[in-house]
């Protein structure tokens, strides 16, 4: 059996830990860091096939030294600077990424294809028809292959503009470690899941306090208190484009609120694995969602999104903050952003990847969003009713890429007899309907007061 002496970084072994129904299990784990506190070894590990945010400080006591697999020895190569690689590969490391694959005997609808509906095993309530449809004079771009299915959201290449972008290459050592231990922010108290790059000074510290409406970070609650005696912020900067009930959305130019925009992402990389943090905010808006009461506007969550996008991009990053997690809050913002792009007249799609809960949270709103079109429809002269591709893509300001792979993901498109048809049996029905009661959160399209601007007219923004 292996000493605690001999663990080193790229070690594997299985790691005590607690799931989700508070029942002990051994998963396998790789050390990622050491250190010393009074004389006692604590490890870093990273579950295998695990999300990051998993990832922790254990003691020896949880190790399984018996099963310990030593990283394979590897012959110094050098690299670009003549400098050799400084971390040992651990075993067997290899990049996993899921491919879904269409087969080629598929036929894969097209916008316009004639569709006609039949019952599926008889139990069908709603049988739509897909016709040609309208040309749509703005944004009707061919198939993205990247957005073809959101659920894998590899890009062919990390794109290396805006605030919060895919870019695996800085993956190092550093970054795959959490280095803020807890935030402080208003009444909640916040564990990020994952690295951010605040000051390395206030990595060192129990709890970072952060002014819950200017974002301003400091290092004790004394820091905060005296910060707060200034501040005279209890909302966030920029105009008020909704507000109802308790419940507004603020837009904020990432050029004239600079300060602001660069400490919400330094605050939502905490909490956002597949971005890397980029200071420069000049090319976006952010546009963040808060709730009301007698002490101010307490941010819930936001979303970005570029000020041009070629590549019809609606919203660039999207964070909920944990505390309002799982109350609707994700889906109010991925509404909101449809919503201006309905005002804008186009057709939108998040930027890729999304998350694990940003992919959930997607395909639950694209498919809510496209059933209750088709559950809507009314059969005109005994037929069924018809609908195009392109017509739930005009309705919705879903991309065609989306809405397509949505009606794939749910089995509701299929090919008879030379014809698409999409069926909706009694249990999409009945689930779609118990989904929408307990769906309170809902966008007022007569609450918002928002007027696109043409940013291509405006110079650097």
């Amino acid at each position: 059996m292996a000493e605690v002496e001999e663990i080193t970084e790229g070690c594997r072994l299985p790691v005590l830990r607690r799931n989700q129904d508070n029942e002990d299990e051994w998963p396998l784990a790789e050390i990622l860091s050491v250190k010393d506190i009074s004389g006692r070894k604590h490890f870093y590990v990273h579950y295998i096939d695990f999300n990051k945010r998993l990832d922790e400080w254990v003691t020896h006591e949880r190790l399984d030294l018996k099963k310990i697999q030593f990283p394979k020895k590897e012959a110094k190569t050098p690299t670009k600077n003549g400098l050799p690689g400084s971390r040992p590969g651990s075993p067997e490391r290899e990049v996993k990424r899921k491919v879904e694959v269409v087969s080629p005997a598929t036929p894969v609808p097209s916008e316009t294809a004639p569709a006609s509906v039949f019952p599926q095993n008889g139990s069908a309530r709603r049988a739509v028809a897909a016709q040609p449809g309208r040309k749509r004079k703005s944004n009707c771009l061919g198939t993205d292959e990247d957005s073809q299915d959101s659920s894998d959201g590899i890009p062919s290449a990390p794109r290396m503009t805006g605030s919060l972008v895919s870019d695996r290459s800085h993956d190092d050592i550093v970054t795959r470690m959490k280095n803020i231990e807890c935030i402080e922010l208003g009444r909640h108290r916040l564990k990020p899941w994952y690295f951010s790059p605040y000051p390395q000074e206030l990595t060192t510290l129990p709890v970072l306090y952060l002014c819950e409406f200017c974002l301003k970070y400091g290092r004790s609650l004394k820091c905060l208190q005296r910060h707060l005696t200034k501040c005279d912020l209890r909302h966030p900067p920029g105009n008020e484009i909704y507000r109802k009930g308790t419940i507004s959305f603020f837009e904020i130019d990432g050029r004239k609120n600079k300060s602001y925009s660069q400490n919400l992402c330094l605050l939502a990389k905490c909490f956002l694995d597949h971005k890397t943090l980029y200071y420069d905010t000049d090319p976006f808006l952010f546009y963040v969602m808060t709730e009301y009461d007698c002490k101010g506007f307490h941010i819930v969550g936001y979303f970005s999104k570029e000020k041009e996008s070629t590549e019809d991009y609606n919203v660039a990053c999207i964070l909920t903050l944990p505390p309002y997690q799982r109350r609707g809050y994700g889906k109010l913002l991925i509404e909101f952003s449809y919503e201006l792009s309905k005002v804008e007249g186009k057709t939108g799609t998040p930027e890729k990847p999304l998350s694990d809960l940003g992919l959930l949270s997607y395909r639950s709103y694209w498919s809510q969003t496209i059933l209750e079109i088709l559950m809507g429809l009314k059969s005109e002269s005994g037929e069924r009713p018809q609908i195009t591709i392109n017509e739930i893509s005009e309705i919705t300001s879903i991309k065609k890429e989306d809405v397509i792979s949505t009606l794939q993901y749910l089995n509701l498109i299929n090919y008879y007899k030379g014809q698409y048809i999409l069926t909706l049996s009694e249990d999409i029905v009945d689930g779609h309907e118990r989904a929408m009661l307990k769906r309170l959160l809902r966008i007022d399209s007569k609450c918002l007061h928002f007027t696109p601007k043409d940013w291509s007219k405006r110079g650097k923004w």
